[in-house]
């Protein structure tokens, strides 16, 4: 079943931009093109302690995937 995600409330849609902005960061990490302050860099950018909640335990998600 597919779902369309143009479809959604923008709150959602944040969210999951959140998550796919999560899962770069670690990648890049990961890949050793960028270090750790990059988790903190994107983390000061994103506004509200939602966004930020959600954005860290995409990170800590995203981490334990990819073996880090």
């Amino acid at each position: 079943m597919s779902q369309n995600l143009a479809l959604l409330p923008p709150d959602k849609k944040q969210f999951i931009e959140i998550d796919k902005q999560a899962a770069y960061a670690v990648w890049r990490i990961k890949n050793g093109m960028a270090d750790n302050t990059l988790l903190s860099e994107e983390l000061r950018t994103l506004k509200g302690m939602a966004q930020q909640e959600h954005f860290q335990n995409s990170v800590a998600k995203y981490q334990q995937i990819m073996g880090m």
